[in-house]
């Protein structure tokens, strides 16, 4: 999960950056999910995995893929966590 802070009108620029990214598949990704407050800028991408092999073999990848998106869309990148999806109830 990637936390980015653009400016409160930036954030249609990080999704639309984030959504020109996403046909960018790296090795065992499953899919994204890019979620924002119109009104502070923040913005999450939460990225799925086949496994946490996939994951970590992808490190790297994803590192840069992050970091081009936040360049282009003029946001920071806050943080970026680690976790297990425990339940999945998507249709």
């Amino acid at each position: 999960m990637t936390t980015l802070q653009a400016s409160a009108d930036g954030i249609d620029r990080l999704a639309e950056e984030a959504e020109a990214a996403i046909p960018v598949r790296l090795p065992g990704e499953k899919g994204i999910l890019v979620i924002g407050d119109r009104q502070s800028g923040k913005g999450i991408a939460i990225t799925f995995w086949e496994d946490e092999q996939a994951m970590r073999e992808s490190e790297e990848a994803a590192n840069k893929l992050r970091s081009e998106i936040a360049e282009g869309s003029g946001s920071e990148i806050v943080g970026v966590e680690r976790f297990e999806v425990l339940v999945d109830q998507r249709g």
